[in-house]
């Protein structure tokens, strides 16, 4: 929250501040924090007059208008209605959507949106997909350096935006497995947990999706190399990663490629069957 500095009272934040070196975002805000800027004066009004209207103060204006903060949605429906815009800066939501999401995260989002096959093995954490809200909140929370607020709900509010693929009517197939000891982790506090453990079982209904458990106590246990990510699209084309190679950089030759599934396969393999997995998290709920 900011203070007005019209008259003192409390009002939301007019947006995010544009994340450094995102070239390709600065320049859409700043593109339309000019147009905000051009009918403001058209219609003679200062920045205090027009933050006296929308309920912020000039420093926010300002910042907006020169490209600094990204404006949030609600803030240009305020600036349309009172410039009489007739819905054009309202229209303007849609350009600045994706770049309040970090560019780092808009990249993944976009090759998860065109994907028709996930297999995703994951040993830190539940997989950012399967996350709920207060989930990513707590997570997110415990890195260090520690997330300013308003970045922390940048990084927030684009991990619930991606779950957005897991809805999609035709659905891609998903296959995660996930370490067992991600499941007890406690992040957030039990409630937090029990939570995101209800929510993984709910998922897990879904009929494109497979959630399966790598028990920690595996003798030969194959996912030692680290994490795997590998996103399959409809034609015929890949993109993975994994922690353990390749320098964690984005491969998609077929000679890399084949690694990685090789590896996936053999922890599928290895992990509880989508069933088993479901009775051991359900038991987990009951324990927690």
């Amino acid at each position: 929250m900011s203070v007005d500095e019209v008259d003192g009272t409390g009002t939301e934040d007019a947006g995010w501040e544009v994340e450094p070196g995102d070239e390709s975002g600065a320049a859409v805000v700043a593109a339309v924090g000019r147009q905000i800027k051009l009918w403001r004066e058209a219609k003679g009004l200062s920045a205090v007059e027009f933050g006296a209207l929308i309920g912020y103060g000039e420093d926010l204006i300002r910042k907006v208008e020169r490209g600094v903060r990204i404006p949030r949605p609600e803030y240009l429906d305020k600036v349309d209605g009172v410039v009489g815009a007739g819905g054009l800066i309202s229209a303007m939501k849609r350009d600045v959507e994706e770049v309040r999401y970090p560019k780092k995260l808009r990249s993944l989002a976009k090759l998860e949106s065109q994907a028709v096959e996930f297999c995703m093995y994951s040993n830190f954490n539940i997989h950012g997909l399967l996350q709920t809200e207060e989930f990513s909140r707590a997570l997110l929370q415990t890195w260090r350096p520690a997330y300013e607020p308003d970045e922390l709900e940048r990084y927030v509010a684009a991990r619930v935006k991606r779950r957005a693929v897991l809805d999609k009517s035709p659905g891609p197939e998903f296959s995660f497995v996930q370490e067992e000891w991600t499941l007890k982790a406690p992040i957030g506090g039990k409630m937090v947990l029990r939570r995101q453990l209800e929510h993984l079982l709910e998922v897990s209904e879904l009929p494109n999706v497979e959630i399966q458990v790598m028990p920690t106590e595996r003798p030969d246990h194959p996912g030692t190399a680290g994490r795997i990510a590998l996103l399959k699209f409809g034609d015929g084309t890949a993109v993975g990663r994994t922690d353990g190679e390749f320098g964690g950089r984005p491969v998609d030759d077929l000679k890399r490629l084949r690694i990685l599934e090789l590896r996936y396969g053999i922890i599928r393999s290895k992990a509880l069957t989508p069933m088993e997995s479901r009775d051991f998290i359900e038991q987990l709920l009951g324990e927690t």
